[in-house]
């Protein structure tokens, strides 16, 4: 008995919307249709015009570069990693090679924790070619200019070859 007066009352709603749509007569919907259109045609010309602008390209800073160095490193340590882990490894010990060659201080003291630290960037270009043959496959060495700004930040390019 339940299931039928559910029945009956989602049918109920369906009946009224039908003996209201069959009291309007063809001319009434048409002229109805006609005046949401026109004000759907006002609303969009009221609404301001907004020009969407190109968003600028970032630019990138002029930094002072006060060191640059090139290195090959040597990534052949990450062929002891299982093979499903040797790309990450290959990142870690590129890190660890500019950390230390370019004397990047990633530890905070008390007295540093208000100043920005220095930051280590690695460039797109030598991340595409660490993974360019898989996690599996990492180069045994790559060569990479390394930068170093005014700010400490260290920055790893590919080292474009002659």
């Amino acid at each position: 008995m339940a299931e039928e007066t559910k029945q009956e009352e989602i049918t109920k709603p369906e009946d009224e919307e039908l003996e209201e749509l069959a009291d309007l007569t063809e001319e009434e919907t048409e002229t109805t249709a006609a005046s949401e259109a026109q004000t759907a045609a006002a609303e969009i010309e009221e609404a301001p015009v907004v020009e969407e602008e190109a968003k600028p390209k970032r630019k990138k800073k002029e930094e002072e570069i006060v060191e640059e160095r090139f290195y090959t490193i040597p990534l052949q340590r990450a062929l002891v990693r299982p093979p499903k882990k040797r790309a990450p490894r290959a990142m870690q010990l590129l890190k660890i090679f500019v950390t230390k060659h370019m004397k990047l201080e990633m530890k905070v003291s008390e007295e540093e924790e208000e100043e920005e630290l220095p930051q280590l960037i690695v460039s797109q270009e030598v991340n595409e070619k660490i993974w360019g043959r898989g996690i599996e496959k990492p180069p045994r060495k790559i060569k990479v200019r390394i930068t170093k700004d005014k700010d400490g930040n260290v920055t790893v390019y590919l080292a474009e070859t002659q």
